[in-house]
């Protein structure tokens, strides 16, 4: 069953025909959402319709925009595991600290889930082309989903893009291209590119699926938390759309009667001082905010100096009571080395990020000691050989070996 009833425009409301193809609002060039008939999920879909369905995304499938599950296109994107990390949570004097790992889908981080969802969605439209400007893993997740669908699929990226998300897609048949700018030079390219090569632009936000597929981070962190949300979700926030899908997440599952409070998690979105335009805005009380110049963090899945859903990130981290701030860069890899060195998970350099935000907000007293804490790893550290400068000692095997040095 399929519970949608419209597509709407999250900026001035304008409503459009589920079952046609869109990408922004004709009106106003803002995002659209994916709207459901609530009522009627509530009625139709109750939670033990869950019990013995697979442990992936799928297993929520009424609640997502899929009409007809043999155009689904899946690498079997499975639940993600949350993870307790005491000695990390007693490092910053915290009760309750945990990591939701995106790692462990398909593609290493969490752009499977939308990638997912915008190619299934494209196949069930009948799209045989497909282009998305990246900084990283979604080029990466695009080109795998497109290769599964059997898509033509472009990749448009900076230069500087981490030397794995490159060969990923190079493996994956993409026909990709390094672009001497940044992911919005990228996504120009894209977006020129529509007419003249006929392609269906899958770029963040700017079609309404890969929300839709972010949104099961919402969904699935619920169910694992028995229905009760944390206190605080810490999230790394480039173009935002995991923000957002999630509190849209939570606020369907409250409309459905899933949850067992109303109380909702502070979202705290975590950028790095090299690339902050969403925490400038928040500071400025501004709900638009303006392009970030001179874009520059190694972190690159938050490298977006003008994100088209702004608006949309700064309305849930006000709703919701929580903030948006930048750290230092050059802490990145001190907090990838802490996370790895005290509990054994690789996170990415987006998600460092989060701990240092994590610090300054507890000295601030926006987080309580006592509080349950989630952050989201986005993704796996091992695509990002460039951000850790390891030094190693060396042992030559022609000498006697000094074992006061080891």
């Amino acid at each position: 069953m399929n519970f949608v009833t419209h597509l709407e425009c999250a900026n001035c409301g304008k409503r459009y025909e589920a079952n046609l193809v869109h990408n922004l609002c004709t009106a106003c060039q803002r995002p659209l959402w994916v709207k459901y008939d609530l009522e009627a999920l509530k009625t139709k879909f109750p939670k033990k319709a869950l019990l013995g369905r697979p442990s992936t995304m799928w297993r929520y499938l009424e609640m997502l925009p899929i009409q007809d599950p043999d155009k689904i296109v899946s690498l079997t994107e499975t639940t993600t595991p949350i993870l307790q990390t005491k000695r990390l949570a007693a490092s910053f004097g915290l009760d309750n600290l945990f990591v939701k790992d995106e790692s462990r889908l398909p593609t290493g981080s969490f752009k499977s889930r939308g990638m997912t969802m915008a190619i299934s969605k494209a196949n069930e439209f009948g799209i045989k082309k497909v282009a998305v400007p990246t900084a990283g893993n979604a080029g990466g997740a695009m080109a795998a989903y497109a290769a599964r669908a059997g898509m033509e699929a472009y990749v448009f990226m900076p230069e500087d893009t981490p030397a794995i998300n490159k060969k990923e897609c190079y493996l994956a048949g993409a026909k990709t291209f390094l672009v001497n700018g940044l992911i919005t030079d990228c996504g120009r390219i894209v977006g020129e590119g529509k007419q003249i090569k006929n392609w269906f632009d899958v770029s963040t936000l700017k079609e309404p699926y890969r929300i839709e597929g972010k949104k099961t981070m919402g969904l699935e962190l619920a169910e694992q938390f028995d229905w009760e949300l944390p206190d605080v979700i810490l999230y790394p926030t480039g173009g935002g759309t995991g923000l957002i899908g999630m509190w849209k997440a939570f606020a369907e599952l409250e409309a459905m009667g899933w949850l067992k409070t109303s109380k909702k998690p502070k979202m705290i979105s975590c950028q790095s001082e090299g690339c902050a335009p969403i925490s400038t805005a928040f500071e400025k009380g501004e709900r638009f905010a303006p392009k970030f110049e001179n874009a520059s963090t190694i972190a690159s899945g938050i490298r977006v100096p003008a994100a088209v859903g702004d608006f949309m990130i700064l309305d849930a981290v006000r709703q919701s009571g929580g903030v948006a701030l930048a750290t230092p860069e050059a802490d990145i890899p001190k907090w990838m080395q802490l996370a790895a060195s005290m509990e054994g998970i690789a996170l990415c350099p987006e998600t460092a990020v989060c701990l240092g935000a994590l610090e300054v907000l507890l000295k601030r007293g926006t987080i309580k000691n006592t509080d349950r804490i989630l952050i989201f790893n986005t993704g796996a550290s091992q695509k990002y050989p460039e951000a850790v400068n390891e030094q190693l000692s060396r042992i030559d095997i022609k000498k006697p070996i000094d074992w006061a040095q080891i």
